[in-house]
């Protein structure tokens, strides 16, 4: 298989994360979350349910260590030689007298980072290494910090992404209609989110599409069943292309009839707010600074939103596609910096209704943020 971009970005990414392993005295820095590890290594598989990691030093190449019958797929994916691609025994798979960490335990000295507050390091794998003596120190987020400002490369395929969110909401929103099932929409908008766009393929997204109406909708995160579409009632739809691993999440609400007035107002001043959001959203200005535009336009008309609004967007792996990092938010004073990237998200979530309308944005070297989609923002209106 060919590696999505050139080896000397990998080097370059390898430098950056040595250099922050410099900042906090590590002699080691083990990579449990699959989207660093596919980040700076290339690795791409279905096989984080099982402990894997890459062991990052400072004088040799990164080392892929997970199952065994996984390691020809690492072989294929990564840019290390064969020789760097270890795997454990198939004795360690979910076993009740054995953990895999008994074998990881062999390939750590000195000073050890662990990333302690992700979802794929456990308290069980923090117990065994711990009981075996390793030295470890908490690296949570160090990679996570060096994919804040994305190559030139990552934002194409953030915009190959791009086109993918357009197409997948441009098929929802004429689906959607009263009467029609929402499993039924949901499996057309996989299918627009697989088959892609021209050459680009669509990749598997890490969250699944979100589409609450009516009173659910005031709930953010609920997926999708076998309940029709119904007249009088707003949808929230948030999906995400994904081109090679790399996401441009995308909300957009649709009302099927005539919308309340008090929908109406929110409508304006969220648009009102991701316009002056997307102003100040520039280099040399701070997360907060994003935040604190939004909640003006909402609290002119008594919403008083507290919630972050946004988070940054990149290369990413099931249950999530934030990076886990920035938020926008008062109390984040994040300086921006060109190519970082974010999921712009005011979304509105009410007494018995939800309003959800997102841009994925890049911060530029000169000017207000871009928007990676062109979809009109207004709510979608169906009669």
């Amino acid at each position: 298989m060919s590696l999505p971009f050139a080896l000397e970005e990998y080097r370059a990414r390898l430098a950056r994360v040595r250099a922050a392993m410099d900042r906090n005295d590590l002699d080691i820095l083990v990579l449990t979350d699959p989207s660093n590890m596919g980040w700076l290594t290339g690795y791409d598989g279905w096989s984080f349910y099982v402990h894997q990691a890459v062991i990052v030093t400072h004088d040799a190449d990164p080392l892929w260590w997970g199952r065994a019958q996984d390691v020809a797929g690492a072989r294929r994916t990564v840019w290390m030689s064969d020789e760097a691609c270890v795997g454990y025994a198939e004795h360690y798979i979910q076993s009740p007298a054995h953990h895999p960490m008994e074998d990881l335990e062999s390939y750590l000295e000195g000073r050890v980072g662990v990333e302690m507050d992700n979802y794929y390091y456990s308290a069980k794998a923090h117990a065994v290494l711990t009981r075996a003596g390793v030295t470890m120190y908490d690296a949570t987020g160090l990679a996570n910090w060096c994919r804040a400002v994305k190559s030139e490369a990552e934002i194409a395929f953030m915009r190959k992404a791009a086109r993918i969110s357009e197409a997948v909401i441009a098929g929802m929103s004429d689906r959607v209609a009263p009467g029609v099932p929402k499993n039924e929409v949901i499996a057309d908008a996989y299918r627009d989110a697989i088959r892609g766009v021209g050459d680009d393929w669509g990749d598997y997204p890490a969250i699944v599409p979100l589409v609450p109406s009516g009173a659910d909708a005031a709930a953010p995160h609920l997926t999708w069943n076998g309940d029709t579409f119904r007249t009088g009632e707003a949808t929230t739809i948030e999906i995400a292309g994904c081109y090679r691993r790399y996401h441009a999440p995308l909300c957009r609400s649709i009302f099927l009839g005539e919308p309340p007035d008090d929908m109406k107002r929110a409508e304006a001043a969220v648009l009102e707010g991701l316009e002056a959001g997307l102003d100040v959203a520039r280099a040399g200005n701070q997360a907060r600074d994003v935040a604190a535009a939004l909640n003006w336009a909402l609290t002119k008309v008594g919403i008083n939103r507290t919630a972050r609004c946004g988070y940054p967007i990149g290369l990413s792996y099931p249950p999530d596609w934030g990076e886990r990092t920035i938020s926008f938010r008062e109390t984040d004073d994040t300086v921006l910096e060109p190519n970082m990237t974010f999921h712009f998200m005011p979304g509105l979530w009410m007494d018995g209704w939800g309003l959800s309308i997102t841009e994925s944005i890049r911060i530029t070297d000169d000017g207000p943020a871009e928007c990676l989609c062109t979809v009109p923002r207004p709510l979608i209106v169906k009669g």
